[in-house]
């Protein structure tokens, strides 16, 4: 029964990663795709390379993760070993369970109203990574908390006992012990949003050159490429299309091996 399982799991997958290995292999083989952008190629043009893409989502993601790792691990850190049942922090976990089921496009809808509607900013890359933030902090959250809640509680009282103050022990013994698992559920909700598209059509205008502007201007990504590449209707977007669709797997997964090793890394040693 479990492998029967397993199969039924598997099939999807295996047919998708040899869809995109059969489709989309030849462009990211090529001499350029690394190198160059799609600036100045027709829609019936073959050739171009993926780099505008690949910076732009680069950088949405970095942008994303200097926010929410902070704001998730200092809400993650009130909620265990501060707030505990008091009526602040259950009003935290209720929003935090809120925006776990957050919808994509409703994170970017919500941020083009406040950020470009409100405020008057731009459409741009930055507001791209802040509706991305409300997407990965409940996940950095609930990976804190979960690892957080795994730190034996003897470690917190020998350090209490020996003197050493709250906010200490929290640094010294507590996020040390927990850092393995926090780190690897971080690099796994990056991977997680960084294939998000609905907020990208939204925030961001598309460009098909090269650009690092965050606060202006178009940007392009790779799920934002993949769509409009699939709106040109000819072979050599189709080939752009499925080369861009195989890029954003090959990242996500050097992500997860990231998350991986340093997960090997940062693991408290037992010997």
């Amino acid at each position: 029964m479990f492998t029967a399982a397993f199969v039924i799991a598997v099939i999807p997958l295996l047919w998708v990663l040899i869809t995109l290995l059969q489709r989309g292999l030849a462009p990211v083989l090529s001499s350029t795709w690394w190198t160059h952008s799609f600036n100045g190629l027709l829609p019936t043009d073959f050739g171009g390379g993926i780099n505008h893409a690949l910076a732009g989502t680069l950088l949405e993601g970095l942008i994303c993760a200097v926010i929410s790792v902070p704001l998730g691990v200092l809400v993650a850190i009130y909620l265990i070993e501060y707030g505990q049942n008091s009526r602040f922090a259950k009003v935290a976990t209720f929003m935090v369970d809120i925006l776990s089921g957050l919808p994509s496009i409703v994170a970017g809808l919500f941020i083009y109203a406040l950020w470009i509607t409100t405020f008057g900013f731009n459409r741009s890359g930055f507001a791209v990574a802040l509706s991305l933030v409300l997407l990965m902090v409940p996940v950095v959250v609930r990976v804190t908390e979960t690892m957080l809640l795994i730190v034996p509680d003897e470690l917190r009282e020998a350090s209490y006992a020996l003197g050493v103050p709250k906010w200490k022990t929290i640094v010294k013994v507590v996020l040390p012990t927990a850092l393995s698992g926090i780190l690897t559920g971080v690099m796994l909700g990056l991977a997680r949003v960084l294939g998000e598209t609905a907020p990208l059509l939204i925030l961001v205008g598309y460009s098909s050159s090269i650009s690092y502007d965050m606060f202006g201007g178009e940007l392009a990504s790779l799920p934002l490429t993949i769509f409009m590449e699939r709106g040109t209707g000819t072979a050599a977007g189709d080939a752009r299309m499925w080369g861009a669709a195989l890029t954003l797997v090959l990242v996500i997964m050097l992500i997860n091996l990231v998350a991986s090793l340093l997960s090997r890394l940062f693991a408290v040693k037992t010997k």
